[in-house]
């Protein structure tokens, strides 16, 4: 599997922190299925000084980057243009979080 850190900024328009709003519910509902489907191996909300959340940033793993396309095709904050600035960058996982790279429904653990 090909990693990848997907960097996702808000526009900066006055309706931005509405579109976010709106759509959030679905972008949740996605990113529980694809995080059951061994795709979404972090997540969080980039904020800003005031705490408000200007953005996303994901570490996840497709079988190809056409994969992670065809998310981006999919993803409700892109389809409704709450992401403004998407920088994608191949990563690779440290020894140290290769836990979070296994497959859904496996047991494998190593050890050391």
């Amino acid at each position: 599997m090909l990693q990848f850190l997907v960097t996702a900024y808000d526009g900066t328009d006055a309706d931005a922190p509405a579109r976010r709003n709106a759509t959030k519910d679905a972008h949740l509902a996605l990113g529980k299925q694809m995080m059951s489907a061994g795709h979404i191996l972090f997540s969080t909300a980039i904020i800003d000084d005031d705490e408000q959340t200007i953005g996303s940033a994901r570490v996840m793993q497709f079988e190809s980057r056409a994969e992670l396309d065809d998310w981006l095709e999919r993803e409700p904050y892109v389809v409704n243009k709450v992401w403004d600035s998407i920088d994608v960058r191949r990563c690779r996982m440290g020894p140290m979080f290769e836990w979070m790279t296994l497959e859904p429904g496996s047991d494998r653990l190593d050890q050391g």
